[in-house]
């Protein structure tokens, strides 16, 4: 049976995402904070990724499970909606730590277990890694830097069978969305009609789910669907990169 890690399993795209792998028979090793009742997974290992001694623990209990891995998914993120000028240098940290080092870190702590039969690492980034708005600066940068870092890794990897590629997702469906929707940038109407009007400035004319994200996830992560792709990023925004903004 083959073996993934999925942090931020708790929801949204990462409880998707677990839900998927569980789907082809894969065992799931779910990394957050807290668990959440309605997650699946295999296994369970509560930490900060935040906290770098934490991570030690993490790969402590990995050994315990399993002596390799076919697929590391860096999923867990935080998204701080706040205007760059009050943004302070705490907050850019916590944000950087657990959007970009962690990612960092995972990869470097799952490389020996990857390397065993040669596995799959994505990286679940954002399409603000490209193209942004106001007051969302620290999360656009973490995410623009996680977009450099796979390109990175795929090469220093490639040679231990290694793939490394992301998802950029756009709007999709969960708690964080509706939580940066108070950003300010649509209305102060209801949830529903700002989720309403977000997906009507879409080509496709709504919002993605987060299964939609989980399904292009496993796709690149699986061996035996995308085993020629490394050092790349998938987009699935619904086409909104696609349109210019002067439109």
């Amino acid at each position: 049976m083959k073996t993934a890690i999925i942090t931020g399993v708790a929801g949204g795209i990462g409880a998707a995402t677990s839900a998927v792998f569980l789907r082809e028979g894969w065992r799931v090793i779910g990394v957050d904070r807290e668990q959440a009742k309605d997650s699946c997974y295999s296994d369970f290992i509560a930490t900060d990724l935040a906290n770098v001694t934490q991570l030690d623990q993490v790969f402590a209990e990995v050994a315990h499970k399993t002596d390799r891995l076919d697929a590391l998914i860096n999923n867990a993120a935080v998204q701080l909606c706040k205007p760059l000028m009050e943004t302070t240098s705490v907050e850019w940290d916590e944000v950087m730590a657990v959007n970009l080092r962690a990612a960092f870190l995972m990869m470097q702590y799952s490389y020996p277990l990857l390397s065993v039969r040669g596995g799959s690492i994505v990286n679940v980034g954002s399409v603000h890694a490209r193209a942004t708005s106001e007051n969302i600066a620290a999360y656009a940068a973490s995410k623009g830097g996680l977009e450099s870092l796979t390109r990175a890794a795929s090469l220093e990897f490639a040679a231990s069978g290694i793939r490394v590629n992301g998802v950029h997702p756009g709007a999709v469906k969960t708690d964080m969305l509706k939580a940066g929707l108070n950003r300010g940038h649509l209305s102060d109407e209801t949830y529903e009609v700002q989720l309403e009007k977000l997906g009507q400035k879409h080509p496709l004319g709504r919002v993605g789910s987060p299964k939609e994200i989980a399904e292009t996830i496993f796709f690149l992560a699986d061996g035996q669907r995308s085993s020629f792709i490394t050092g790349t990023f998938l987009v699935s925004d619904g086409g909104a990169l696609g349109r210019l903004s002067t439109e």
